[in-house]
């Protein structure tokens, strides 16, 4: 995965813990929902000035927002995991399907 997916999934991940709304965060960091949605799925790369807007608005730090999750303690990770459930208790047919995986993977 290239840096611009990576960084957009990142930013995704963080505004959905913090309950904001793409359209939300674009009026907040004053772009588009459409040009946000764009760097959130890798396919616009946003400027200096909007990486500082986003990083504001999240309430992060650039070393947590370019923090490559895959080299996490397992710890964290596993926390990680656990605030992504929380997000997707309101989706019960997504979390069917991470229970599936999970239960898939665990009989490898």
């Amino acid at each position: 995965m290239g840096i611009k997916k990576e960084l957009g999934l990142k930013i995704k991940r963080m505004r959905s813990k913090l309950g904001l709304t793409q359209e939300e965060l674009a009026e907040k960091i004053n772009v588009s929902q459409r040009t946000l949605s764009g760097i959130e799925i890798g396919e616009n790369f946003l400027t200096a000035e909007t990486l500082d807007k986003i990083i504001e608005a999240l309430n992060t730090t650039p070393e947590e927002l370019f923090r490559i999750s895959h080299l996490k303690e397992t710890d964290k990770l596993v926390d990680e995991i656990t605030n992504e459930i929380e997000i997707l208790k309101k989706d019960k047919k997504k979390l069917e399907n991470i229970y599936k995986y999970i239960k898939f993977v665990a009989k490898e």
